[in-house]
């Protein structure tokens, strides 16, 4: 027997701007497809966040119909929970006549004490699925005032499930497991505090599929697969895969599969002209994010380098960091500081008109900048 776990493909996601829709059709189409055709498992588990955002673009939807239909003719169910970026109401849309297919999408807490059954070759799976939900939903669901926490939630709702003797029991959720690591691209508004799970709660199943941090991690019995994508700069080391988890005589072995996608996120950092240098000898598609390292101003970094990385999203430079010591008033003050806009001024020179700021040219400018700032002593007075 044997599934494969993967989680928050957040369909319809941008990264600072850019639609990365092509990148998740890649995976869908070019990765997620060939590989269940070859391994075929018994069941594809999605851990949650299908979708980016509660109303998805129209392509997302799109993707995601054309996958049912794909999965469909392959004949492999999906076992799905609805995850926070989720619209749990527009996700159910069809879930009765998807299910007579074996698209299954949980989306309601009470649908854990539904267990679906997959019988197979070799034994019995059974799958409990728990989407994301609020405390007060399960409050309300189980009409137990005392509960306010999500570990409450939790502990309430696994507490009544009873795993079958005869089968492989896989709890299918989304949640935030106590001492996971997470990034920058996980919401803070459900990570944290009175937002986390014990991992305790997943002893009584064989495999819990989580989904929602988006780094490949143990969680006690648990496992996330982490995002199959890298949807944050933060994440750019992280080794993105799914999880292929397969029983086998008495065992369990857990294999996770790298996703290497054709244009990778970076961060690239350096000096600026030992960046432009390596873009004019290796341009790339990748998705970049430059850290200058330089301790003058540049002018217009960005469109010098965009030529060669055209997907080159965002910039940050150390000369304006050390400005402001880490108060954004103090940066600010400092970046108007009439000894930088001198220096400005001689970069600009040298930079783009390719002479050096003589002397008289330095003296002309002082003159104007103190002129300058006597009319804003003026005003203030």
């Amino acid at each position: 027997m044997k599934i494969l776990h993967t989680a928050d493909w957040h369909l319809g996601k941008s990264l600072y701007g850019r639609s990365l829709l092509e990148d998740q059709k890649w995976f869908l189409n070019s990765f997620l497809l060939p590989l269940l055709e070859r391994e075929h498992p018994d069941a594809l588990v999605v851990a949650g966040d299908l979708f980016d955002r509660q109303v998805p673009p129209v392509e997302a939807i799109t993707l995601l119909d054309d996958f049912y239909t794909q999965l469909h003719k392959m004949g492999i169910p999906l076992i799905a929970v609805a995850g926070n970026h989720d619209s749990a109401k527009r996700l159910s849309l069809g879930s009765t006549l998807l299910r007579e297919s074996g698209i299954i999408l949980a989306t309601r807490p009470e649908e854990l004490f539904h267990p679906i059954e997959l019988t197979t070759a070799s034994g019995k799976i059974c799958f409990w699925t728990l989407p994301f939900c609020e405390p007060a939903q399960i409050r309300e669901l189980l009409g137990q005032e005392e509960i306010h926490s999500m570990d409450e939630a939790f502990r309430a709702m696994i507490e009544k499930v009873e795993p079958k003797e005869d089968a492989v029991n896989v709890l299918v959720t989304h949640c935030f497991a106590a001492g996971g690591q997470i990034g920058a691209s996980e919401s803070p508004a459900f990570v944290g505090g009175s937002a986390q799970v014990g991992t305790d709660l997943f002893e009584k199943f064989d495999y819990t599929a989580l989904g929602h941090l988006h780094g490949p991690q143990k969680a006690g019995k648990g496992r996330y697969s982490g995002s199959p994508l890298t949807y944050s700069f933060d994440e750019a080391n992280q080794k993105k895969s799914v999880t292929m988890v397969e029983w086998k005589n008495g065992g369990q072995e857990i294999t996770e599969i790298p996703v290497c996608p054709p244009n990778k996120v970076r961060v690239i950092s350096g000096d600026f002209e030992e960046l432009l240098e390596e873009a004019k000898e290796n341009p790339s598609e990748d998705y970049l994010f430059a850290e200058l390292c330089d301790t003058k101003p540049i002018y217009l970094p960005l469109d010098q380098l965009r030529p060669y990385y055209p997907n080159l999203l965002g910039l940050s430079s150390q000369w304006l960091l050390s400005k402001g010591e880490g108060d954004n008033q103090k940066l600010r003050e400092q970046i108007h500081h009439r000894a930088d806009d001198l220096t400005i001024f001689e970069e600009f020179m040298e930079q783009i008109c390719g002479i050096e700021a003589d002397e008289e040219d330095k003296k002309l400018i002082q003159k104007m900048l103190r002129i300058d700032l006597e009319e804003e002593e003026e005003k203030a007075e």
